[in-house]
């Protein structure tokens, strides 16, 4: 199915435009917001070996590791039902109370897990609540993405959603510099004893604190226009989900597939990136979190540009560009890091991945809102993006750790990551969608 060109504010629409102050009060919210969520949700990929012994103890390490790998991976699972439930619910009673929940429910699950008990404490429970709190977190992120993103294109003025769209991903790099930042501080100022007994929950306990705040932020924002004069006009879909799988399935598929590189590459050499070389190549844990802010900081340089690329010429080619260099590079990269096992090829590697990372960042949310109209975007585009990162990004680190302790070989996650760009530059190429993504 071909995308169709960016679509145009209606009349109606325009005569609910928001003047610059209030746009920018929604915009910062709404960023604010999800800084708040992807924080939540992703620190724990930075203190999953922690977990893994307090809630998952075992004589293997890599078997602790596993487990609580799988954790988080579980959590991916509720995503896409998160998007069904809270994209509906934003495609019929709007964006600003859906990402309101969205924030709640992930504060107060984040904060319950700074909380859980260790196994020898609680036996089977602590893996039980541990496993209860991911899939809240899990189902909050999922009407968390589609909801900001939507709400940000839909405020931005004319000729300039590539770059509206582009500060979510700029606002999601902040989160994963604070999730980093915060793991390094911890690995940094306490002793391995203290960061296992009680430090690697400080981060979470964080949650009790952001909820109000996120809450407080996003009620109080202006609704998107675009939503706004579907609204008032009486346009909204009564039944957004079966409208999203039926009407607009083709779009939904293009979505998955174009995201299926975007959420491994991202999983693979940021989140999984510092526990690999720490215990596959035997490298400092501080270096290995340093080497990943370093490509998160290059992802943060490059996104903005690439959303302003968009606005002028279109997002199909940085895409392109992002997922053959992904197919090209993954295994050398990998390679080289293996051989050296030091600080600088780690930064070497950072970079390049950060660069590419960035392209996609920067062009895909505006590039992919185009795929469906206001009435079920929410909704529709949630799907399409959790699917993928439920499938295929969740479980990245999963499935990394397993492709190392089976072939025996370091670089066997570019594997991975090269034949999730490949699915995702076919998609790219289909004949049926070039048309779609030109502007």
């Amino acid at each position: 199915m071909a995308l169709d060109c960016v679509e145009r504010l209606s009349p109606a629409a325009e005569r609910l435009a928001l003047g610059p102050a209030t746009r920018r009060r929604a915009i910062t919210a709404c960023l604010a917001g999800n800084l708040f969520e992807i924080f939540d949700f992703g620190v724990y990929g930075y203190f999953a070996v922690q977990i893994g012994r307090a809630v998952f103890p075992s004589a293997d390490p890599i078997a602790s590791v596993l487990a609580s790998f799988a954790t988080y991976g579980v959590g991916f699972l509720m995503r896409p039902v998160g998007a069904m439930v809270i994209g509906s619910y934003g495609d019929r009673h709007g964006r600003k109370a859906a990402l309101a929940l969205t924030i709640t429910l992930m504060a107060i699950a984040t904060g319950l897990t700074g909380l859980v008990p260790t196994y020898a404490q609680a036996g089977l429970w602590a893996p039980v609540l541990l496993l209860v709190f991911r899939l809240v977190q899990g189902f909050s992120t999922g009407g968390e993405w589609g909801g900001a993103t939507t709400f940000l294109v839909e405020h931005a003025p004319a000729g300039r959603r590539g770059f509206y769209g582009s500060l979510q991903q700029v606002s999601t790099g902040l989160a994963q510099i604070l999730s980093i930042s915060s793991a390094l501080l911890l690995n940094t100022i306490l002793s391995a004893d203290d960061l296992q007994a009680w430090g690697w929950r400080l981060p979470f306990l964080l949650g009790f604190v952001l909820a109000p705040i996120g809450y407080y932020l996003r009620a109080r924002v202006e609704e998107s226009p675009e939503f706004a004069a579907v609204s008032n006009q009486k346009r909204t879909a009564p039944a957004p989900l079966r409208s999203a799988l039926t009407v607009h399935r083709g779009a939904v598929l293009t979505c998955f597939g174009l995201t299926m590189i975007w959420t491994v590459s991202g999983y693979v050499f940021i989140t999984f990136m510092p526990t690999f070389a720490v215990h596959t190549l035997g490298m400092a844990p501080a270096n290995a979190l340093a080497g990943t802010i370093c490509a998160v900081l290059v992802n943060l340089a490059v996104i903005p540009w690439a959303g302003l690329a968009y606005d002028r010429w279109g997002g199909r080619g940085l895409l392109m560009a992002s997922a053959a260099g992904f197919a090209l590079l993954s295994a050398p990269l990998f390679a080289s890091l293996a051989h050296a096992q030091n600080l600088t090829a780690l930064a070497l590697v950072a970079v390049v991945a950060g660069v590419l990372y960035g392209l996609y960042n920067g062009a895909a949310p505006a590039l992919l809102c185009t795929l469906f109209p206001t009435a079920v975007r929410y909704t529709a585009l949630s799907v399409g993006y959790n699917g993928a990162v439920m499938v295929f990004g969740g479980f990245a680190p999963f499935i990394s750790t397993v492709l190392v302790r089976e072939t025996g070989l370091a670089i066997a996650p570019s594997f991975y990551v090269a034949l999730c760009a490949a699915v995702s530059l076919g998609v790219l190429a289909w004949p049926r969608g070039r048309g779609a993504f030109v502007h």
